[in-house]
Order: structure tokens, then sequence, then C-alpha cells
């Protein structure tokens, strides 16, 4: 389409998905099509449907030319302003980080997400864009993605499957350096499969996607990329080739220099495979040489919080797909499986987060506590090794807050705190609340509320209509909830962890909370259950069964098709946000941070995030802080109590004014301490510093001289092999000082190793005593023959001397231990 020439400009604002976080943005699509933009919410497909005399008049209008003109003005100062990246980190040095993810969930006119891992993904390259970090996602195109969710009349949950044409999603397709459409070439049992890639502009953010549907592949292989977490274990393993093998020869074909490899989730794992393989022919290298090169620039993000989520491959079906491919990295199968499993037994599955993690020089998880879960999870990565000095730190999650405030939080968020408040460091500040008064604060959820009523209202009306409700149903939707009651949302992935029917336990009891005619309270559920979970679907019968009741008609509501638009509703909206997943199985869960900065609360169960986001002053929590699963009833119980005791009343004891200044307490604490802590902007500045500054400096230093390092490093772990087994220790002298000090010496073994290669600690831990003690021993230099040298260390302790014991382990400066040498003694 040819657009007048004061309107050009629309074509690079509707392929930028800057505008699903650009408030001047959405007010242009309207303008175009008001209808068109609310139902779909892509500019793309907007700008595509305008016919030419809309157009014409368009271009002549005066405040719609000025908006655009805003817009152009806008998308330029994003993309030139100096950043925090560019003032804190200039001379960095990064050209480039790859950000590999499965799925990413940026806006519903990118159906290429299923939950919370893509919307994080999203959100990591949105916060990515606003603070100028050199980042570009990778993931794939798929022809129907995830399935959309709609309701029978019986209530139970139908997929529907639309198919994605290309030419209507806001993306343009990859040309190669002479022109042409780029092809990458992968190998596939018995054939070849090409791979087409397209490009997503999000501000200064690229996300490249790749999928099979080509002319020159089989119908069969156009299927690798047709839905998001479809078919069987073969599809996933194609799946996982085209993403990360795939993935890393896209990045060179475009000549895109790759200092860093973010892994989200162990679905790219193979991208440390391509990586390896790709400075092993360039250097001509053995490939462990180019592995441990190319770790030190990778970095693992597990969000698993079970075994039993782990992505695994049987043999056979890894020998199928990638034996070829291990026979050209010069390892064999054998050497590939054993990158993915804990032993040798040949039955063993291949585990691509065990792949990941020995591929990557970091590694963690979403949260504090996931972290100590995952430590537990991949312990047998490391044996002999404490769970605690498993080699898996934390980043916890954060979301991408300009993509979530309503435009009532936005005004206070101004005010507040100015509006480029989320393009540089933000952190906690009350103080920068205390010019907005109770009554703005109580203003802002009241209007919230009172959106989100009338969303609900014409959703749900359109969702009955599609179940061939009757027309009285209808008619009752259009007056469903109530703007003036406390509101509570609960919307997630109905799995069985998620405990989703939890509240429904004691239905009478819910039933008074909910139609109490003084202190009433209304419930909007949603969310899908895996195609193939039918105790999932069962969850979801079950609520939309309770909410067909005619004790609760119109305080409860089902909607179907969870997805980002339908989200953004429910946050901006609700007074308080549910959360009750069974302990620890929440990695982290960023569904409650998305209310935080529209003013809304959370009741959750102390798991994931909400263990570390959990005070008195900014919400409400049930079970044990520890982690421990105290139980269903019990938790249903504590629920019930917390809602009945506290909530209600805090919601509705107000003052002359209307303003009911606990909660209002409440909210201006979450706003303003939560809010900054568990946004994206945080996140992203954590990884910057704490995981991609490490990183690509690691990488330099082991490919540097044609991968000096590395060959140092590599034959070092060869010596280890070989040298360690010779480690052992004598009968160790300890004697009592001054003031409980003691001194301990010990003989040890340390074979033809040098001393520098071995560092000797003694290590107490025990129940009693929050966290371990370490004292390291030093060599005294008195060399006792037969290969033993002395060491010595004086410590002083509250704990008693037989908590104590000895052990050797590897020491390298360069090297990242237990990760690249899980070798350890110890004295018992």
């Amino acid at each position: 389409m040819t657009l007048p020439a004061s309107l050009e400009g629309l074509s690079e604002l509707a392929l930028d998905l800057r505008w699903s976080w650009n408030r001047n943005a959405a007010k242009l699509w309207r303008r175009l099509n008001y209808v068109l933009w609310e139902a779909t919410g892509n500019a793309w497909l907007v700008l595509q449907s305008v016919d030419r005399r809309t157009l014409d008049v368009l271009a002549e209008d005066v405040e719609f030319n000025e908006l655009l003109q805003q817009c152009l003005v806008d998308r330029a100062a994003a993309l030139s302003t100096p950043s925090w990246y560019d003032q804190a980190h200039a001379a960095s040095g990064i050209r480039t980080i790859a950000y590999f993810s499965m799925e990413f969930g940026l806006t519903e006119a990118l159906p290429i997400y299923a939950g919370g891992l893509g919307v994080l993904a999203g959100d990591h390259l949105k916060s990515s864009s606003d603070l100028g970090v050199p980042l570009v996602g990778v993931g794939l195109l798929y022809q129907r993605g995830y399935f959309r969710q709609t309701l029978d009349a019986q209530g139970r949950q139908l997929e529907l499957y639309p198919s994605t044409n290309p030419a209507e999603i806001p993306i343009t397709q990859v040309y190669g350096r002479d022109g042409s459409r780029l092809r990458i070439a992968i190998e596939m049992p018995g054939r070849t499969v090409y791979l087409r890639a397209w490009r997503a502009n999000v501000g200064r953010v690229s996300l490249l996607l790749l999928d099979t549907n080509v002319p020159e592949n089989t119908p069969a292989d156009h299927g690798i990329t047709a839905e998001l977490y479809g078919g069987g274990p073969e599809v996933r393993l194609e799946q996982e080739i085209v993403l990360g093998i795939g993935g890393w020869r896209l990045l060179r074909a475009l000549d895109i220099p790759v200092d860093v490899c973010h892994l989200n989730e162990g679905h790219a794992g193979l991208v440390v495979l391509e990586r390896a393989r790709d400075l092993m022919t360039a250097e001509r290298i053995p490939f462990e040489a180019a592995l441990t090169a190319t770790r030190g620039g990778n970095v693992f993000t597990t969000h698993t919080a079970v075994q039993a989520g782990l992505d695994r491959f049987v043999p056979s079906l890894v020998a199928q797909y990638l034996g070829s491919y291990a026979e050209e990295l010069g390892i064999g199968l054998n050497g590939l499986l054993a990158l993915g499993r804990t032993g040798s037994a040949p039955d063993e599955p291949f585990t691509m987060p065990y792949l990941a993690i020995r591929g990557s020089g970091a590694v963690n998880g979403v949260s504090m506590r996931h972290g100590e879960v995952s430590r537990a999870i991949f312990q047998g990565l490391f044996p002999r090794w404490p769970q605690a000095e498993v080699p898996i730190g934390y980043v916890t999650n954060g979301v991408h807050t300009p993509s979530w405030d309503s435009d009532e939080a936005d005004r206070v968020w101004t005010q507040a705190a100015g509006g480029e408040r989320w393009r540089d460091g933000v952190d906690p500040s009350e103080a920068q609340f205390a010019g907005i008064d109770d009554a703005q604060l109580w203003a802002m959820r009241t209007a919230g509320r009172a959106k989100l009523v009338e969303f609900v209202r014409r959703k749900l009306a359109q969702q009955l209509r599609g179940m061939a409700a009757s027309p009285e149903s209808i008619h009752a939707a259009r007056i469903a909830l109530d703007p003036d009651v406390l509101t509570i949302g609960f919307a997630r992935r109905f799995a069985p962890y998620k405990r989703a029917t939890l509240l429904l336990s004691d239905t009478a009891r819910l039933i008074r909370i909910l139609t109490d005619h003084k202190r009433p309270v209304q419930l909007i559920v949603a969310g899908k259950a895996h195609p193939l979970d039918g105790d999932g679907k069962a969850l979801i019968k079950a609520w939309v069964d309770f909410a067909r009741r005619p004790e609760v008609r119109g305080r409860v509501v089902f909607l179907a098709d969870y997805d980002i638009s339908l989200a953004k509703e429910l946050v901006q909206g609700v007074d308080l946000w549910l959360n009750n997943p069974r302990p620890p199985w929440e990695a982290s869960g960023t569904s409650g941070m998305k209310v935080l900065v529209n003013g809304g609360l959370n009741l959750s169960q102390l798991d994931g995030w909400w263990v570390e986001g959990y005070s008195p002053e900014a919400g409400w929590a049930i079970g044990d802080p520890t982690g421990r699963d105290t139980g269903d009833w019990a938790d249903t119980q504590a629920y019930y109590s917390c809602l009945e005791n506290e909530i209600v009343s805090e919601f509705y004891d107000r003052d002359a004014r209307g303003i009911p200044l606990a909660w209002v307490a409440k909210m201006r604490r979450s706003m303003a301490t939560l809010t900054p802590r568990y946004s994206a902007n945080r996140m992203v500045r954590q990884y910057v510093n704490e995981f991609y500054l490490p990183a690509a400096a690691a990488f330099k230093a082991r490919t540097d001289q044609h991968c000096r390092l590395a060959k140092e490093l590599t034959a070092w772990n060869h010596s280890l092999d070989t040298l360690w087994p010779q480690v052992s220790f004598g009968h160790e002298r300890v004697t009592l000082g001054e003031e409980g000090a003691f001194t301990f010496e010990i003989p040890v073994h340390v074979g033809m190793l040098d001393a520098s290669d071995i560092r000797v600690e003694l290590y107490a831990d025990g129940p009693d005593y929050d966290r371990p003690e370490r004292c390291v021993l030093q060599p005294t230099g008195r060399p006792l023959g037969d290969g033993f040298l002395e060491y010595a260390a004086t410590i002083e302790t509250k704990r008693p001397l037989a908590d104590f014991t000895v052990r050797a382990i590897p020491e390298h400066p360069q090297a990242v231990v237990p990760l690249e040498a899980r070798v350890i003694r110890w004295q018992h």
C-alpha cells in the first residue's frame, strides 16, 4: 500500500512493537480503525486494513497528523537518546547478547507465546530496549502458535488453532547478503530442512524468528514449527534443533557478532554445541577446547521447579537426530549423551537442561526460593558437593512495567517519579510517593476497578453468545459484577500444582464471603489447561459450574482465552491478586508482580517471588516461610480466614471521605517499594551487571590468542582426571589457642599436582546453624615427602570442633568451579 506523503511514517511505527507499550501510539491506531484495534491489538493489521479514502481524509486531518508526528518524535528519541547502558557500560565492549527462547510474549498480535515463560522473555526484550542493552532475541515463528481457548455449552475447554499469516503480523522477512531471501539449512534424519527467517522490531532490540514453512521442505517438515509445544517428543526435539542449531547459524549468516548467549530454559540447550562447533571449525581446535572457550560466554536460566518438568529425550531419539552431528563434533554419540546425563546407564534419558548447565559458565534460577530448589534438582550433576554449593544463583523475575500499567496509574507514577522513570535505573523510594495523597491513590484504584467491570461485562456477554447461552444469561452478563465491590483476580495456567480450585474446597464458606450483604466480594477467574491435561480441564469446568450457581451469579466470572490483552485488563483493575501454588513448585510467578504498578495488592502463598516481596505492610501471605507444604486443607482455611478477618475489613473500613485508609497505606507501600524491585528494569540491569558483563569478559579471555586460555583450561581439566585420585589426607593435629581459637594442621597428599591446583578447606555444616562455615588452609611450605604438603590455619568459631572436616577442591584462577571441575575430596 502506498501511503499519502504526510502519513508515510505509519509503516515504520506499525512495524516497531514499541506501540505495545506506548500510549500515544494506541491513540493513533484507534483513530485508524477503532474496532479492529480493540479486537486484535495489531497495528500492522490495522494499517493494512485502512481503505484509501480514509487515508486521504486522515492525511488532511491536522489533529491526526500532530499525533503521528508526536509518535515519530517519541520513537526517534527512544532509539537515539543515550540509554542507561550507554552511560553505565559504554566501555564494556559487548557487541551482542543473543537471548534464545522457545516463546516470546510481546503482544497478542504476535501469537508465539503460551504463558509466563514467554511473557517474561517478551518483557526482557522490552526492558532491554528501554535500557539500551545490545540484545537480540532468537525464537521460532509458529504457524498456529499456542491454542486459543473457548468453552462449550457445558463449560468444557475447547481448543482452536487459527493459522497465522506472516503478512498480517508486525514482522518482516530477513534477506541475505546477496539480497535474496535468507535460507538456513540444518540436517535432519535423511534430509535437509530449510529455515526462513523473520525480524520483529522491539524498539532498539530485534527479535529474529525461524520457521520451516518453506516450499523446499516436505509437508511434514512444514509442521515442525506449526504449533508451540505441539506434537510429541520427536517434534519437540526437531523444534529445539531449529532453535538452538538453526538459531546460531542464523546469527552467523547475518554476521551478528555474539559475545554472550542467554538460554531462557533448556529448550535452547543445543546452541551450546553449535556455538562450540563454529569456534572449533574457525580455530581448528578440538570440540572440548571449543566448548571450554564458549562456555564462559553462555548463561543459562532454568525455570523448572520439579524434576518431572525437565526436558528429556530417550537415547534412541537423540541417536536418530544427533548421531551424525556428534560424529561431526568429534565426540561420538556416547560423548554427546554424556553431556546430558548424570551417569552411564544406557537407558538414561538425555536431559536438555543438563547440557545447558554443562555448556554454560553461569546458571541461575528465577527467584531466591527457586535458586534453592534448583540446587536440589540439579545436585546429581555435582556428586559429593554440598547442595548449598551447587553453582546455581538466582535473578528474581520482573515485569516490564510500562506494558502493564493503566492510564490512571501512569498519571500517578508520572507525578511521583517522572515520565522517563523506566528508562533508567529505578530504585525503591517511598519518598517519591509523599506528594501523592490518599484520595488520589483511591481514585486511581476505583477508576481501574470500574473499567475492569465494564470490560468483563462486554467480554462475558460475547463469551456466552459463543456458548449458545440463553438470552437471559447474556442479559445478566451485562450487569455482572459491581464497580464498588472488592474485586479479586485469579488467572494462570490450570496446571495441578497451581491448585486452581483450592478456594472451592469449602464452597459454603466461600459463598458466605462472596455474598455478604454489607461487605461482598467478587472474583474473576481465567486460565488455560494444556490440551492433553484432562485434570486441568476438569478444574476449569469446576469454576464454570460454580459461577453458574444462582447464589453467586454475578459475583463470580470465568473468562475464556486468557492472553496478554486479557491479563492487562485484569491486572489494571483488580484490587487483590490471588496465588496459591503448592510449595515449592512456583519458580517465580510474575502475574502478581503486574498488579503492583496499578495499586493492586497480593494475597499469595509464601513461594516464588512472594517469599522475598512479602511484608505485612504491603500485602498478605499464607503458608510456611520455610517452604514446607502445609497441606491443602490448612491453606484453604488460612485463605478464608485472611479474607474474612483482614482483607475484607481493611477494604470496607472507610473514613469520612469514603477512603479505606489501611488499604491505601498498603497500596502506597506496595507501589513504592515492590514495583521497582520486581520490574524487568531491575531484572535486566541485574543480568547485565552480574551475568552478561562477566560472561563477555570470560569469553574474550578464553578466545584471545587463538583460544590459549581455553586450551590451558582443557589441559588442566585433563590433568585433574589423571591426578586427582592421588589426593588424600593424613592425620590432622589440632592445637587449642587463646579465646577459643584453634590451629589446625594436616598433611595432604597432592601427588603430582601443583599446590596452586588445589585448595584445602575446613568445612562445617549442620542443622543448628544458618549457613556453612569455611576456612582456607594455607600450605606452610614444609614438604613432608612422598608427595605430601602440610596445610594449616587458625580459626575462631563457636561451632564444636567435631562439626569440621577437611576437604580439597580444584583451584584455577580462570575456572568456574564446580561447573567446570566437579571433583572434590573429603577427609571422611
